[in-house]
C-alpha cells in the first residue's frame, strides 16, 4: 500500500516536471521564433489576445467616441481592444491631483486613451517606467528643476505629470503638432523602449536606432530644419525630436506623409500602425 503512494507521488512529480518543461520549452521556443519573425517582418507574431476582455462604462464610451478621433476611426473588434487597454491601464497606475485638482473618470480615461492611441501596434503597451499620473489644474512649479512646467516625465520618481489646462488644449486644437500628452507619453515609451527587452520594445529600438542615424546626417537635418515643419524644439537632443514627430505624426499625418515620407514610414514601424 505503501508503495503504490510512493509510485503514484512519484508519477505525478515527474507529470508535474514534464509539464513545467514542456511549458518552458514552448515559452522560450516561441520568445526564439517570434525574435526573428520580429527581425524579418518588423512586427510582433500577434498584438491583441484578450481571453477575458474588460469593459468601460458607457459614458467612457461616448467620451472615446466624442473627444477621441483615432478610437472614433477603429473597427468594431478594435474599439473593444482599445477599450480594455484603457481600462486595463486605469487599474495599474495611481492618479493623483495636485492643488485640489479632482480626478474624474473622465479625465482617467482621456489620459489612459492616450497611451493607448500612442502603444496600439504594441502588444506590450503597460509601461514599467511609471506607476503614477499626476495632474495640475494648470502650469505648476517644480521643486526639481526650479522652473515652471507644462508636463514632464520623471523616471527617477516613476511619475508622468500633466498641467490638465494644456494637456487639454493638445486636443482642443488637434492640427497644431502641439499635444503634451502625445508628447510626454513619447518620452515614457521611448525609456521604455530602451530599458525593456520585450518584443515590441525591441522592435522600436530597432527602427528608432534608424531614424536617430537619420537624424545625424548633416544634410537630412537641415532638409528638416528648413521645412519649417516640425518646431525647432525638436532639435533639441533625440529624445526631444521624437516626442515631436509623434505629435506630428498623429495630428497632421497627411501633410507628414507628403512631406517625408521615409520618415513617416520608420515611425509607422516603429510604432507598428498606419495612422
Amino acid at each position: 500500500m505503501d508503495n503504490n503512494i510512493s509510485v503514484a507521488i512519484t508519477l505525478v512529480f515527474l507529470f508535474f516536471v514534464v509539464v513545467v518543461f514542456l511549458i518552458f520549452f514552448l515559452f522560450m521556443f516561441f520568445r526564439f521564433f517570434e525574435y526573428f519573425f520580429g527581425l524579418a517582418f518588423g512586427k510582433p507574431v500577434f498584438v491583441h489576445f484578450y481571453p477575458f476582455p474588460k469593459k468601460i462604462s458607457i459614458d467612457s464610451i461616448q467620451f472615446l467616441n466624442n473627444k477621441f478621433p483615432f478610437y472614433v476611426g477603429l473597427t468594431d473588434k478594435e474599439k473593444a481592444y482599445f477599450e480594455h487597454r484603457v481600462a486595463c491601464f486605469m487599474n495599474k497606475y495611481e492618479f493623483v491631483g495636485r492643488e485640489n485638482f479632482i480626478i474624474t473618470e473622465e479625465v482617467k480615461v482621456h489620459v489612459a486613451a492616450t497611451l493607448v492611441m500612442l502603444s496600439f501596434g504594441m502588444r506590450e503597451y503597460l509601461c514599467e517606467v511609471f506607476d503614477k499620473i499626476i495632474i495640475y489644474p494648470s502650469v505648476y512649479f517644480s521643486r526639481i528643476t526650479q522652473q515652471y512646467h507644462k508636463g514632464e516625465f520623471n523616471p527617477n520618481t516613476k511619475a508622468v505629470v500633466f498641467s490638465w489646462e494644456d494637456f487639454q488644449k493638445g486636443f482642443d486644437i488637434s492640427s497644431d503638432n502641439l499635444n503634451l500628452g502625445i508628447h510626454e507619453f513619447a518620452h515614457v515609451l521611448h525609456y521604455q523602449g530602451l530599458e525593456s527587452n520585450n518584443v515590441s520594445c525591441v522592435l522600436f529600438s530597432r527602427m528608432y536606432t534608424l531614424i536617430n542615424e537619420e537624424m545625424n546626417d548633416a544634410a537630412f537635418r537641415k532638409e528638416l530644419v528648413q521645412s519649417n515643419y516640425f518646431r525647432l524644439y525638436a532639435f533639441t537632443n533625440q529624445f526631444e525630436f521624437l516626442a515631436v514627430v509623434l505629435e506630428h505624426y498623429f495630428e497632421t499625418p497627411l501633410e507628414f506623409k507628403i512631406r517625408f515620407p521615409d520618415l513617416y514610414d520608420k515611425v509607422s514601424q516603429m510604432l507598428n500602425m498606419s495612422h
